[in-house]
């Protein structure tokens, strides 16, 4: 089996509300600094998912396509010895010229695709639609992006145009470059619930498949989802697919620690804006781990049931966490350790993506209006990439090096912070093999505050509890030294104008920042962690 693959991508959506286009690409300035590809190459990755969008090409008619973005950051990554997974569609639904439920729509992207593969015959690895299950479902099932439908035919609809875009794009590229490959992600999670709607839970345990089954030919007339399909008139679409599959040479999985969901029919239990439901059946819908007691098996239970159900190449396309920067590094470090475990378990996991790059903005309001921006593996907030400790964790996962020490405790997810509601016990045929032991918090390389004032110490104390992160406090320079002496510490943090105290951090040969001003414990935290890992990789950012 080859050596396990970094992979990166800077998220690229360009979703429509009404007649709207927001585009990823621009809210993170990407768009206008080419060197960003230079950066992404200093951190080991041999692949990027990189975006080839219909809509940014041809954005007013099929026939004017603008190459020029494209040409010229495909040319440096081609310079750069980093292989692109080029996406046509991300979360998208076309040009405004175009519709998501029109006839026109795979034929049109297929026209795109063969665009696309003469003009970069020398590429191999493509991405059609991005998560079209997921892409179906805020579209045409919840009314989020455009055509903002809500019904279940939309759905279905929406989800066989995509797959038959899919199929009929990858015939294109193929016809310039046999060797093309189909990279078809997805967000894949799992759905628990109370006994009273667990008939819900499997209804969407199986729909989460329905992308690939349809790309494997799996749906005919033994499928479970075949009678209701043929109920809303697509018998005809649903042979045509079976009869001319086109399985994905890499089944790509996007895992979030909100994909797994939990639903419970006691909606007395959760807040109002859990509630939900049919009209003869409400139920709260929340996240899995948020309630589940053991939590669910996560990246490692979903990448065997994947592997179990297709036996195809895997890989995890999308790994991003907007948290705190130590969550983020924990997460990252969580999915690379789960994929090594598996391969030696001979499930066949090709790559571990580091998405989001360069940070994203708005999905806390699923991209409809403006929202808050979550830092990346860059932070690009002052228009420049900054590069944060996941410069040095990605680095390290490539050579092989240990991670940062922070990692060493466990994740909020596998913490008692996760829990936001009443503990519910998790089906016992799920608890087996979830994840590996993690050291215990208390073993853990700490963190040593340095300072004398009680209320600024007391905050960041807090925070570091919350955050997992272990440390102690020292309020004089003899105390410093005692602590370090007694005590493994990665960090000393002093706090105020105390240069008695900075003068003794510094003779320890440990790394030392000085916070004068009074920062949010959490973006200080943050700060310092960036320091100290960046610190160690200067060469990554020179």
């Amino acid at each position: 089996m080859q050596a396990l693959e970094l992979w990166g991508g800077a998220e690229c959506t360009v979703n429509r509300v009404g007649n709207t286009l927001r585009d990823q690409t621009l809210e993170s300035g990407h768009q206008n600094r080419p060197e960003d590809l230079d950066l992404f190459a200093r951190l080991g990755m041999t692949a990027i998912r990189y975006p080839l969008l219909w809509e940014r090409i041809a954005p007013d008619s099929p026939a004017a396509l603008d190459w020029g973005w494209s040409d010229a950051r495909l040319a440096r990554l081609r310079r750069l010895n980093i292989r692109p997974i080029v996406g046509l569609v991300h979360h998208g639904g076309g040009p405004l010229y175009t519709d998501l439920l029109a006839d026109s729509f795979a034929p049109g992207l297929a026209n795109f695709a063969r665009s696309a593969a003469r003009r970069y015959p020398w590429i191999e690895a493509w991405t059609p639609v991005n998560e079209p299950v997921t892409t179906a479902r805020f579209s045409a099932l919840y009314g989020f992006w455009y055509p903002h439908h809500r019904d279940e035919r939309s759905f279905w609809l929406a989800l066989i145009n995509q797959i038959d875009g899919v199929r009929l794009a990858m015939a294109e590229v193929r016809k310039v470059n046999s060797a093309a490959k189909l990279i078809q992600t997805d967000d894949l999670g799992r759905t628990y619930a109370t006994a009273s709607v667990r008939d819900q839970a499997a209804f969407d345990n199986t729909r989460r498949w329905m992308g690939w089954d349809l790309l494997c030919g799996r749906v005919t007339a033994e499928h479970p989802f075949w009678k209701r399909l043929c109920g809303f008139g697509l018998e005809d679409r649903l042979r045509r697919i079976a009869d001319e599959p086109c399985p994905p040479d890499v089944i790509g999985v996007n895992h979030y620690l909100t994909s797994d969901r939990f639903l419970d029919h006691r909606i007395e239990r959760y807040p109002a804006h859990l509630r939900g439901g049919q009209e003869d059946r409400r139920y709260a819908d929340t996240e899995a781990v948020r309630v589940l007691d053991p939590p669910p098996p996560g990246l490692r239970g979903l990448l065997r049931e994947v592997w179990d159900r297709y036996q195809l190449p895997l890989a995890l396309t999308e790994v991003h966490n907007g948290s705190t920067r130590e969550e983020q590094m924990r997460w990252m470090a969580d999915a690379w350790s789960a994929a090594t475990e598996l391969r030696a378990e001979a499930i066949d996991i090709r790559a571990v993506t580091s998405w989001a790059l360069l940070g994203s903005s708005g999905w806390n309001t699923l991209l409809t209006q403006p929202g808050i921006y979550e830092s990346g593996v860059y932070d690009v907030r002052d228009g420049i990439p900054r590069p944060t400790a996941m410069v040095g964790l990605l680095r390290g996962l490539a050579d092989g090096t240990d991670p940062h020490p922070v990692c060493q405790t466990r994740g909020w997810w596998r913490r008692a912070i996760r829990l936001h509601h009443r503990p519910v016990p998790r089906p016992a045929p799920m608890r087996e093999r979830t994840h590996a032991p993690s050291p215990r918090d208390a073993e853990s390389a700490r963190l040593l505050i340095a300072g004398a004032d009680e209320e600024r110490t007391g905050k960041l104390v807090a925070a570091c509890v919350h955050r997992g992160l272990p440390c102690s406090v020292a309020t004089s320079p003899r105390d410093l030294s005692d602590a370090v002496a007694a005590t493994a510490c990665w960090a000393i943090l002093v706090l105020g104008d105390r240069p008695d105290m900075l003068h003794a951090a510094e003779g320890t040969g440990v790394y030392a920042m000085q916070a004068r001003d009074r920062q949010d414990p959490d973006a200080l935290l943050d700060r310092l962690i960036d320091g100290h890992m960046l610190m160690a990789a200067a060469s990554l950012i020179a």
